[in-house]
C-alpha cells in the first residue's frame, strides 16, 4: 500500500455499502413460489465485524427495499441501513451529520451507476472488480475482488491495516 492511500484510508471512521453487486454477486434467485433471495460472502461479514471492533461505523445505503437486506444487516449489527434509497448522496450528507463526519472520513463501495452520486462526493470512492466500466472510471479505488466474492472484506482489511489494527478477532469474541 502506498504512502498516499495509506494516509487517505487511516482517516476513514464510516464504510458505506451497496448492496446488490457488492455485498453480493449481483444475482437474484427466485423460488416457484417467487420467494427472492440473495448470497453473501462469509469473509465479507467478518470484514464488517473486523471494522466493528475497531470502532468504525458500517451503513448500508441500497436502492433496493427488501428484508433480506435488513437480515443481513441485524445479524452483522449494521447500525445505519437506508432501504429504497435513489439519491445516496443525499443520504451520505445526512449521515456525516449524524455521526459528525466529513465525506473524506467515509468509504464508499459500490458496483453500478446508482452508485455514482455516491462515489462523486468526495468520500473514498471503491468498487469492485468486476463494477460497469463508469463505475471503475469514478473509483479511488478498485478491488481485485469481485462483489459477493471477498471486494468489502478486500477494503475492510485494506482500512485495518491503514490504521494500525489486527486482522484477528479478540479471545473473548
Amino acid at each position: 500500500m502506498n504512502e498516499s492511500l495509506q494516509q487517505r484510508l487511516s482517516a476513514i471512521r464510516l464504510l458505506a455499502m451497496d448492496v446488490d453487486g457488492t455485498l453480493t454477486d449481483g444475482a437474484m434467485y427466485y423460488s416457484a413460489e417467487g420467494e427472492a433471495m440473495k448470497r453473501f460472502d462469509t469473509r465479507d461479514g467478518m470484514g464488517i465485524t473486523l471494522l466493528h471492533l475497531a470502532g468504525i461505523h458500517t451503513a448500508i445505503i441500497t436502492s433496493e427495499t427488501t428484508s433480506i437486506v435488513q437480515k443481513r444487516a441485524e445479524k452483522l449489527r449494521i447500525a445505519h441501513v437506508y432501504l429504497g434509497a435513489k439519491k445516496k448522496n443525499e443520504v451520505l450528507a445526512e449521515l456525516c451529520e449524524k455521526l459528525g463526519l466529513t465525506f473524506e472520513e467515509i468509504a464508499y463501495i459500490g458496483d453500478d451507476i446508482n452508485d455514482l452520486s455516491a462515489m462523486r462526493t468526495g468520500v473514498f470512492a471503491v468498487c469492485p472488480a468486476d463494477a460497469a466500466e463508469s463505475v471503475r472510471q469514478s473509483a479511488t479505488f478498485i478491488c481485485s475482488k469481485q462483489g459477493g466474492h471477498g471486494a468489502v472484506r478486500e477494503l475492510a482489511e485494506m482500512i485495518l491495516i491503514a490504521q494500525g489494527h489486527p486482522i484477528i478477532l479478540p479471545e473473548q469474541w
